[in-house]
Formats: C-alpha cells, sequence, structure tokens
C-alpha cells in the first residue's frame, strides 16, 4: 500500500498535479471508484417508489411517509456541509472507506426498521454516510496529474449519477420481488463488499494539515469568501442544476397526463435516458484536459437552454421529448465536470472544502427547481416549465459569459 503525504501550505500554491506517481490510479481502480459512489448515493433515492408499500406495511401516515424524501436531501445536505470538509485532514482511505461501511450498517437496520420513526433515522443516516461518494471523487482527483484530471473525475462522478439514475428502477423491481425491506438488504451487501475492496486498493493519502474541526468548518466559509471563482461555479452549478431538476420533476406530471398517461414504471424506464448524459462526461473532461474547459461550460449550458426549445416542441410527441431530455442531461453533465475541473485545480490542500461548498450550492439549486416546477406546472403547464427551464439556464449562460469577462480583462 502507498502512503503519501499532502503538503498544505498558507499560501496559495499552484495545481499540483498527483502527489506521487506510484499513486496514479489505472483505469480499474477508477472504474472501482465510480462502482462504489453509485452503490454509495443510491439509497437516497430507493424510497421514492416506495413509499406507497412502506405506508402499507408500517401503517404510517402518508405525511411520515412524505417526509422519508425530504428527510434523505436533508442528510445528504449536512453531510455535505459537515462530513466532506474531513477529506481535506484525515487519511482519505481511511474515511472513505468508513463511510461506505457506515452506509452498508444503515442500510441494513432501515431494513429492519419496525416503525416509521426509526424508518425515519435510518433514511437520515443512510443519507448523511452517502456523502462518501463525494470523498472519494476529491480522491480521485488528489491520485492523477493535471492532464489527466478531467477525465478522472468524470469516470468516478458517472458512478455517482448512474447511481442516482438506477436507483429508482432497481428499487422497484426488487420491491416487486420481496417487499420494500429486500431493497436495503440487497443493496447493504454490495456496498460493504466495496468497502472491503477499496481498503485493499486505494493508496493511504495522509494530511499534513493541523486544523481543528471548527476551524476546517470556518475554513470552507473562508474559500466562499476569498475565491470569486467558487462563488461564480457555486452559483452556476447550482442554476444549471434547477434548470435540469424542472425537467426531472415536470416530465412526471406531462407523461402521467393525456396524450401519455403512462404508468410509474414505464415513466421510470423513460427517465434512463439521462443515462446519455453519463457518457458524455467522459468526453467533456477529455475536452478539459486539453485546456477547452470553459468551452465546454458554454457548450454545456448553451445545449442546456437549446434542450428546453426542443422540449417545447414535446409536449405531444415522444421523439421530441426524448431529444430534449437527452440535450438537457448531456448540457448538464458537461457543466458539473467542467466546474469540479476548474475548482479541484484551484486550491490543491482545499480540494474536498471546495467540492463541499460547490456540490451544496449544487443541491440547493436542484431543490430550488423542483420546487419551482410544481408551482409554475399548476398556473402555466408545460409552456410554463419549459419557459422557467430555459430562463434558468440563460442566467446560467450571463453567470458564465461575466466569468469569461473577469478572465478576458
Amino acid at each position: 500500500m502507498t502512503e503519501t503525504t499532502l503538503g498544505t501550505s498558507s499560501s496559495r500554491p499552484a495545481p499540483a498535479g498527483p502527489e506521487s506517481a506510484a499513486t496514479t490510479p489505472g483505469r480499474g481502480l477508477l472504474v472501482l471508484m465510480a462502482v462504489a459512489t453509485g452503490l454509495s448515493c443510491a439509497g437516497n433515492y430507493f424510497a421514492q417508489p416506495l413509499l406507497d408499500l412502506i405506508t402499507r406495511d408500517l401503517h404510517i401516515g402518508t405525511t411520515l411517509a412524505g417526509l422519508l424524501v425530504t428527510a434523505s436531501q436533508a442528510g445528504y445536505a449536512l453531510g455535505l456541509l459537515l462530513i466532506v470538509p474531513l477529506g481535506d485532514i484525515l487519511d482519505r482511505r481511511r474515511l472513505s472507506v468508513g463511510l461506505l461501511a457506515a452506509t452498508a450498517l444503515f442500510l441494513a437496520l432501515t431494513a429492519a426498521a419496525p416503525n416509521g420513526p426509526l424508518l425515519l433515522a435510518g433514511t437520515v443516516a443512510v443519507a448523511l454516510t452517502a456523502v462518501g461518494a463525494q470523498v472519494v471523487v476529491g480522491y480521485a482527483a488528489a491520485l492523477v496529474p493535471d492532464e489527466a484530471r478531467g477525465r478522472a473525475v468524470a469516470t468516478v462522478m458517472s458512478g455517482v449519477l448512474l447511481g442516482g439514475l438506477l436507483a429508482r428502477t432497481v428499487s422497484g423491481a426488487l420491491a416487486s420481488l420481496g417487499g420494500w425491506r429486500t431493497v436495503y438488504w440487497v443493496s447493504a451487501i454490495p456496498v460493504a463488499a466495496m468497502a472491503v475492496a477499496l481498503h485493499r486498493r486505494l493508496p493511504r493519502v495522509r494530511s499534513t494539515a493541523r486544523l481543528s474541526y471548527p476551524a476546517l468548518l470556518r475554513s470552507s466559509l473562508t474559500l466562499l469568501r476569498e475565491e470569486p471563482l467558487l462563488r461564480r461555479r457555486s452559483l452556476l452549478g447550482g442554476l444549471c442544476l434547477a434548470s435540469f431538476s424542472v425537467q426531472l420533476t415536470a416530465l412526471t406530471f406531462l407523461l402521467a397526463s393525456p396524450p401519455f398517461n403512462w404508468s410509474e414504471a414505464a415513466i421510470g424506464l423513460f427517465g434512463l435516458l439521462g443515462a446519455l448524459g453519463v457518457l458524455a462526461m467522459s468526453f467533456a473532461g477529455r475536452l478539459g484536459d486539453r485546456g477547452f474547459v470553459q468551452y465546454v461550460t458554454g457548450s454545456g449550458i448553451v445545449l442546456l437552454g437549446g434542450g428546453w426549445l426542443v422540449l417545447l416542441a414535446g409536449e405531444r410527441s415522444l421523439l421530441w421529448l426524448s431529444v430534449g431530455v437527452v440535450a438537457l442531461s448531456v448540457g448538464q453533465q458537461a457543466v458539473l465536470n467542467s466546474s469540479q475541473t476548474v475548482l479541484y485545480a484551484l486550491r490543491p490542500e482545499a480540494r474536498n472544502r471546495l467540492n463541499s461548498v460547490f456540490m451544496t450550492s449544487f443541491f440547493i439549486g436542484g431543490a430550488t427547481g423542483s420546487a419551482l416546477t410544481a408551482f409554475v406546472w399548476t398556473r402555466a403547464g408545460w409552456s410554463g416549465v419549459c419557459l422557467l427551464g430555459a430562463s434558468l439556464a440563460a442566467v446560467a449562460l450571463a453567470v458564465w459569459g461575466l466569468e469569461r469577462a473577469r478572465a478576458g480583462r
């Protein structure tokens, strides 16, 4: 097992390459890390298609059942703020493996929950530790040279995105075979296996930082204040996910209504079109590594906005609806990958804190977009939703333009 030391400095260091050439991961290790992140974060989405089953099995009210989704979101947000920054001061292998092991344990405890309150507690605990996926992403960025960082981040982040996309479909399929508890029991096993695999395969990366935990959290806010690029990219990421989330929410409303009248299972399968965006992420990462990261961002935002124009024609056309969904997915993933690539090069000794701030803003943007969608749909229908999504993309384009203008000066 190779051990490396991460140095820190009071002054801003230049973007660094891998800590040691011996630690540079091969393709197989990056794929393993991607699988681990996907399995880890999938537990955040299991409950969404299972709410009716859970309500009937545990004899709980719909209000408490609905809180399961909110609890998962809240737990993940807390984890981003309170746990991810620890990757800058602790042994990253130990932190990553520990969080995966904890996720497996909490999935098993959730499966065994005898009542609603304990199920709610288990859901929060699973979400809180699932942020280990983001620690692993930062880990990958630290192990590769500058010219390969975009591809490495894209590979590992593809696991996070596929985990979220596939979780709902797999959850419904497993529940139909053995009930909602089967979903959590079965998922706990591969997550635990990934913890063991990463313990064996990951190089040990030790940090020389000597910050107390309160100082660590304060430093995240300091980074936000001191780094204009972090502020702009956080705003940009939040706006783009807000635009993308409008589609995720509104698509369910549209496909469940005439002329489609689709079942929930069919809607879930249609949503898998978003997986094509994951394929585009690898291409975006390669372009970013060649110095085209800003163009990847701009193209992604334009594609995001253009996708909404296509979706406007998709209100009664499944073909245009499919094209628009793919365009939005590709655009959003391009912005995400390019933003993380830029930020990971900003302060190598603070990558986890940078990612913590960025992903928290990203997450808030997605939640805001979903909330706005429900409001707009009831008042303006599909055309209003398309205008909302396109407007958010237009604001994101303006933010990116400001970033380019500042860079030019």
